[in-house]
């Protein structure tokens, strides 16, 4: 199992309806913080994103792709600085599918959207995501995102029939393309799962824990099949990671059968079996250990209708 496929599994992600913004220079707009994370590219000409919390604008060319996490407030320009006007006016007679206008040049053309997910489990990628991420269009992965930009620069130049079906594809791939080059650019030295995958032998591993959930894994097995010394494995992963091997695995467990618990239908005891528990009381121990509360209590107070 590709941690990745598995944690957005997890989250159940959603995507708010495309933006799309031609503006004249000088321009400048104000967003404020979207709760989770917002995507946006540029499709044409230049600007700057300004990240609250960070200290300089980044400019942004066309082909640039950028994720925006956490809810921070941020600005997109161009040209001479101006005042921004608030997003809340720029869009107020906005319809989905539509393109609004500032000013009668297109000297930048950038689209955005929205990625909503669970709120019981967004910290999961939030929490390792930094305020900005740019992937510039003559990165590494440009090839790659390339071809989903031109189409969804057709599809945003004139909407056809099933075009909100089709943008919503085309911004989960290109999500996945920037984490991608989000994890190649900063490699494994984050401290964070997210990046640890960019590490050969404790990416690895973590596949192996979000393959084999419910398998008894220990420390010692883990490394032998990477092809390291228990101590040195048990110490890479945990720089890597944040987290020793087997708290990481704990706690996917945890998160995996609390989704189980708000979402499904299975027993207490079925859901602690597949998720490695030997016994529904084990299972109970440490699910309120980590979430508060016991398993029959949580799926009563969070139980999804």
């Amino acid at each position: 199992m590709d941690p990745l496929t598995d944690v957005l599994g997890l989250l159940d992600l959603r995507t708010a309806q495309f933006g799309r913004l031609e503006a004249a220079e000088p321009w400048a707009v104000g967003f404020p913080g979207y709760r989770h994370i917002k995507f946006g590219a540029v499709l044409q000409g230049t600007c700057r994103v300004t990240v609250a919390g960070l200290p300089e604008p980044v400019t942004l060319a066309e082909g640039d792709c950028y994720l925006i996490g956490n809810g921070r407030t941020y600005e997109l320009s161009g040209g001479r600085t101006v005042r921004a006007v608030s997003s809340t006016e720029v869009f107020a007679n906005y319809a989905p599918g539509s393109t609004v206008r500032i000013g009668s040049a297109r000297d930048a053309v950038v689209v955005g959207c929205g990625f909503d997910l669970s709120e019981a489990d967004s910290a999961v990628l939030l929490d390792v995501l930094p305020p900005l991420i740019h992937v510039g269009g003559s990165s590494g992965v440009a090839d790659a995102v390339r071809g989903a930009l031109e189409m969804l620069r057709a599809e945003t130049d004139a909407p056809g029939l099933g075009t909100p079906f089709v943008t919503e594809r085309l911004a989960h791939v290109l999500l996945v393309h920037v984490l991608r080059a989000h994890v190649a650019d900063r490699g494994a030295a984050e401290g964070a799962w997210l990046t640890a995958l960019a590490d050969r032998q404790v990416g690895a591993a973590l596949a192996l824990l979000h393959d084999m959930p419910a398998h008894r894994w220990t420390v010692a097995e883990l490394a032998a099949k990477v092809g390291m010394s228990r101590s040195q494995f048990a110490a890479r992963f945990t720089e890597s990671v944040g987290v020793p091997p087997l708290e990481y695995l704990a706690g996917w467990r945890i998160r995996s059968a609390a989704r189980e618990l708000r979402t499904g239908d299975r027993t207490v005891a079925a859901i602690a079996t597949r998720w490695g528990y030997s016994s529904e009381s084990s299972f109970s121990h440490a699910f309120k250990r980590v979430m508060g509360a016991s398993p029959g209590h949580y799926r009563r107070q969070n139980r999804s209708h």
